[in-house]
């Protein structure tokens, strides 16, 4: 099982068409974690969610989304906060997204690591879990544990400025999370983010040196490419799609590289260059249609190409 840890939300999304100056809301299943983990299942993994969530009525929409995709909860505990919710800010021109946060007192950020942890093959960290106290130093502890099992681990920060109040403090903590990660996914944007002034170039060399094995870039239209620890790169271009927008398809690459990866026999071994250009396509393949409908809707398998 491949288990996906950090938060749940809901993603209050602009109704498509509306014109109006204020267009209306709607709620959507979200969080950067929940979306990886129903990713997971539906390319036809075993998958897991390691979270808390709120007992409210989006908390039971979000737990039963996740088990209606065949995602193991065994590792959600629930409370009575509220869910957190992030509003959506969507590009006209890109179909991008931004998000303004609403988290005082809600679930998620009460994570505590689970007293007993099941046998898994690899586990994802990313997104708002890795900013907000409590939790964050919860899943660290997670991190760090699992990491020290043998767990393949994996990470995405998933950078949201609005929620990050000392962005030195995050570096730093970024920083020393490495030691623990196996693989290290970012987005351009986020890379250079983390790199505060320095060629991302440099800052990946200094990020590999740091631990992790591989670093996979995402770079939008232009495709995904892979930095290894033996200074090895390899690259796809993206695969064309009409956006509509792209929420999620971050989320989805997430799960499509451990997916794929496991699929190989490659979490607990090298990638041969053959099999990170597998990798990345099927990864490419799968964003790509998640960017070609509204919201967070990842692929089930057989919408991709790949052989299972």
């Amino acid at each position: 099982m491949i288990v996906s840890a950090g938060e749940a939300l809901i993603d209050l999304v602009p109704r498509r068409g509306d014109s109006a100056g204020l267009a209306a809301l709607e709620p959507k299943l979200g969080g950067g974690p929940f979306n990886t983990a129903v990713a997971l299942a539906r390319l036809g993994g075993p998958a897991g969610f390691c979270s808390r969530v709120s007992r409210d009525h989006f908390g039971e929409a979000l737990v039963g989304a996740l088990e209606a995709d065949g995602v193991d909860t065994r590792l959600v505990r629930r409370g009575p906060e509220p869910t957190t919710l992030a509003v959506a800010h969507i590009d006209a021109a890109s179909g991008s997204a931004s998000y303004s946060f609403y988290t005082e007192g809600t679930a998620d950020r009460l994570f505590e690591v689970p007293e007993r942890l099941p046998e898994m093959a690899g586990i994802w960290f990313g997104t708002c879990s890795l900013v907000l106290e409590p939790g964050a130093s919860a899943y660290d502890e997670l991190l760090r544990t699992t990491a020290a099992r043998g767990v393949f681990t994996a990470l995405d920060p998933n950078i949201r400025t609005g929620l990050i109040a000392d962005p030195a403090a995050y570096r730093t903590r970024f920083l020393g999370r490495l030691p623990h990660v196996r693989l290290l996914k970012l987005s351009e944007e986020d890379a250079e983010w983390l790199a505060d002034g320095t060629p991302v170039a440099s800052a990946l060399k200094a990020w590999l040196a740091a631990g992790p094995g591989a670093v996979v870039l995402t770079r939008g239209g232009d495709g995904l490419t892979v930095f290894t620890a033996d200074g090895s790169e390899h690259s796809v271009p993206a695969v064309p799609v009409s956006v509509v927008d792209t929420i999620g398809a971050g989320d989805t690459v997430n799960a499509a590289l451990l997916h794929r990866l496991r699929r190989l026999g490659a979490l607990t071994r090298t990638p041969t260059p053959a099999e990170w250009h597998d990798v990345l396509a099927y990864a490419a393949e799968a964003a790509a249609v998640t960017c070609s409908r509204a919201g967070a809707q990842p692929p089930y398998a057989h919408e991709l190409s790949a052989t299972p």
